[in-house]
């Protein structure tokens, strides 16, 4: 399913938690076409509902979407050619169904752990929504004969060309020549391994939910919908880390504990962050200091990784953080942000002290999900992000 042409620009939104209030309200209220009235139809009053009625809701709302002839569907299976074009980057992939039976054979690796209340509760939401139009970013080893397709390919005219309000660029072609999609089948064929670089919990759900279902025969179980891109086009950010509170250290003995571990220098009031692995940036106290780590011999790629050693040399010894998803004291922002926010939130006072990260390279996040190693929480923040509702797959 995808939106009719004429209402392609009005239909399709980023996520819904990406909204402001204000935003969202904007859109729920100007908007009738936007697919944020599907996602969440009962939105000012979501709390009252039950889990089941507001999935319900959802799924009455989305087919009224297909009564309207808002949403269409393919009239046979095909795969997309998606490019998104900001002001700093290009991304261009192919959309399309992964099995279910290479996530499971690992075949498609994973680098991420997963919450199981959250991996059921999206399974309950595909089951009673019967639709996905979240997929799940993989990347690929590079392939310089699909690379070569890709640019030919996108000299074509496109199904879709439009500009999305902040300004990126959304083009998507439609691949349906039989020749083609076999063709494109042999090259993924023809890969090893591919990579879940976003979306840990979607195929994870999509898994428990063809466990749960796949006696129906619904032969769409087998398949979770995947945005496939070269990982030299990955935009891999780091997650940044501001913690409320110091354990009971005053700034001066955190500094003392540092220099432990790490080579302490004062920034004073240069905005510095990180410029190669082994180095940490700190905000405390107004100033800005390089934590450049001393000692750089490890036994394993995950006891090397930048995000590990924060958590096994700063956080968990010095400032007693034992559980990077649960505990209230620490936050990440992502390294797209600039580290002016950081600032503001512990010049403000909502936090104490801030370390940033250098990004993670996609060789390292390779090398873990190839030894079953499992990043720390909130390791990565991986562009591009995908657009609800520019393509609706149906379970």
């Amino acid at each position: 399913m995808r939106p009719a042409r004429d209402k392609v620009s009005l239909v399709t939104s980023r996520s819904y938690d990406e909204y402001s209030p204000a935003e969202l309200a904007s859109q729920l209220d100007y908007n009738p076409f936007s697919f944020l009235h599907v996602l969440n139809p009962a939105y000012v009053n979501q709390q009252k509902f039950s889990e089941e009625v507001r999935f319900r809701a959802v799924y009455n709302k989305y087919h009224e979407f297909k009564a309207e002839e808002v949403l269409k569907q393919e009239a046979a299976p095909v795969f997309y050619l998606y490019e998104i074009q900001s002001k700093s980057s290009t991304y261009t992939g192919i959309i399309a169904g992964t099995a279910i039976e290479d996530y499971q054979n690992n075949v498609i690796k994973k680098h991420e752990d997963t919450l199981a209340y959250r991996v059921e509760y999206f399974k309950d939401y595909l089951h009673q929504t019967g639709f996905n139009t979240e997929p799940v970013l993989i990347t690929y080893p590079h392939n310089p004969e699909l690379q070569q397709w890709i640019a030919h390919r996108k000299h074509r005219r496109p199904l879709y060309l439009f500009s999305s309000l902040n300004r990126d660029k959304h083009t998507l072609w439609r691949i349906k020549d039989e020749a083609e999609i076999q063709w494109l089948q042999q090259q993924f064929e023809g890969m090893e391994s591919l990579y879940i670089a976003d979306g840990h919990h979607r195929s994870a759900s999509a898994e428990r939910l063809y466990e749960q279902d796949k006696a129906t025969g619904n032969s769409n179980l087998n398949y979770f919908m995947s945005f496939l891109i070269a990982e030299d086009d990955l935009k891999i950010y780091e997650y940044n880390r501001i913690i409320y509170g110091l354990n009971g250290h005053t700034g001066k003995q955190l500094l003392q504990a540092l220099s432990a571990d790490f080579e302490v220098i004062n920034k004073h009031l240069e905005l510095w962050k990180p410029e190669q692995k082994f180095e940490f940036g700190m905000y405390l106290n107004g100033e800005f200091y390089a934590l450049r780590l001393k000692n750089r011999s490890f036994t394993s790629v995950l006891q090397a990784l930048d995000a590990q050693i924060l958590y096994d040399k700063v956080l968990r010894p010095i400032l007693g953080i034992t559980d990077l998803r649960n505990d209230e004291r620490i936050a990440y922002i992502p390294g797209s942000k600039p580290i002016t926010t950081i600032k503001e939130l512990i010049d403000e006072g909502d936090y104490t002290v801030g370390f940033m990260l250098y990004p993670a390279a996609i060789n390292e996040i390779k090398e873990l999900a190839d030894n079953n190693l499992i990043m720390p929480p909130k390791s990565t923040y991986i562009e591009p992000k995908f657009r609800s509702g520019l393509v609706v797959y149906e379970l």
